[in-house]
């Protein structure tokens, strides 16, 4: 099999994980960027130049909170795949099997230079389910896993309280979805230690709910956490701190009320959707302003569409309308490439234009940030999967 060289020359690079290259060089090899450098790196013979002057190359955006695939634009109840609420603890669902990678959804992805996303289950139940981290374009959701479970979702606030109060059940109240968690987590703790005393030749009956929750008590796996309001957030570090977890939070509308805690415990925040009406009230402080605030103290965070909340194409224009409100333009690139990378546990193979890491960048007409540039050609594994036609 011969080997594939792609030379993408003449463009503005933007690596995110090092100063940006004018006149830069992007080589690829057989899927991996092998070179990343100025006009003097070498150009092996037999590669396929690509002249990108005057565009900027970038790699793939990332969001590390979407709903692609489970929530099928304008399927109806029939697409409709994102919550089984029947259980308020539904830890063994998996995102990875209501995926439908013909989504249209997954081709305005990659449009909009998009070309990597974290698929989670909704936020009806406290504990909804296994998420996956996948790239945008596959014919199957098993050739697009890049890591799976890439964690486990779980919800505070209003809608799990709205969908299990109109049911008369529990939990109808803040306190009674903490408690729902809690009792999950206590009954993971014991089957694990039922595993662990259990006599050789005496297995313990298997349960998927609780081995997933074991997963993140273990660590190998974060516990994804919707929650808006800054009670509700005080609730989430609460809660990860009396069962040791990794955490995450999830949409952090109010996080900025709390960024020098969070900053201190080093928890991501994954803040969005930006671009949405005040459609309750745990968002009422909802603003474009806040990305900027929770990164100025020290907080690590990721920009996200809650897709199809924002349609996942305004990825980008989200981070450049937060930085007209004060965000600094390298945090804005590092919270669409980077910091979602390493959230989702993939910034080994996506993120930034490193050498060995997967070649899924794009070249864009012009800084991506400007609400006048667009993809112009995007590539994964260093394949074109797309080319703008005028």
């Amino acid at each position: 099999m011969s080997t594939h060289i792609l030379a993408l020359t003449g463009g503005r690079v933007l690596p995110i994980d090092a100063e940006p290259l004018d006149d830069g060089v992007v080589i690829v090899t057989d899927g991996r960027i092998s070179a990343v450098g100025d006009a003097t790196t070498p150009i092996p013979d037999g590669a396929e130049i690509v002249d990108a002057t005057g565009k900027w190359i970038v790699p793939g955006l990332i969001d590390a909170h979407v709903h692609l695939g489970v929530h099928e634009e304008g399927e109806g109840w029939a697409g409709q795949d994102t919550n089984e609420m029947t259980d308020p603890v539904t830890a063994h669902v998996r995102a990875i099997d209501a995926i439908n990678p013909a989504e249209i959804g997954f081709a305005d992805a990659v449009a909009a230079g998009v070309l990597a996303v974290n698929v989670n289950p909704g936020s009806g139940n406290p504990i909804g389910g296994q998420t996956i981290a996948l790239k945008c374009v596959g014919r199957t959701v098993d050739e697009m896993a890049l890591r799976a479970p890439s964690g486990l979702k779980s919800a505070l606030g209003e809608n799990p309280k709205r969908v299990y109060g109109e049911k008369k059940q529990t939990p109808s109240t803040r306190l009674g979805t903490a408690a729902v968690i809690r009792g999950a987590f206590v009954d993971a703790a014991n089957y694990k230690a039922r595993h662990a005393a259990a006599e050789e030749g005496k297995p313990v009956d298997r349960d998927l709910k609780l081995e997933a929750l074991v997963a993140v008590l273990d660590r190998r796996i974060p516990w994804r956490q919707h929650c808006h309001r800054a009670d509700d957030i005080a609730t989430a570090m609460r809660i990860a701190e009396e069962f040791g977890y990794e955490l995450v939070i999830d949409h952090g509308t109010e996080a900025h009320l709390l960024a020098d805690i969070i900053a201190e415990k080093n928890i991501p925040v994954i803040i969005g959707p930006l671009m949405v009406s005040r459609s309750k009230v745990e968002v009422r402080n909802r603003s474009i302003e806040n990305p900027g605030l929770l990164a100025a103290a020290g907080v690590t965070i990721a920009i996200t569409t809650d897709h199809p909340v924002v349609p996942i194409g305004h990825l980008v224009h989200q981070a450049a309308f937060a930085v007209k409100e004060g965000l600094d333009r390298k945090v804005a690139m590092e919270s669409l490439t980077i910091n979602p990378a390493r959230i989702m546990g993939v910034d080994d193979r996506l993120g930034s234009l490193t050498v060995g890491k997967d070649a899924d960048f794009c070249v864009w007409s012009g800084d991506p940030l400007d609400v006048y540039s667009r993809v112009e050609v995007a590539y994964v594994d260093g394949e074109e999967v797309y080319r703008h036609q005028p």
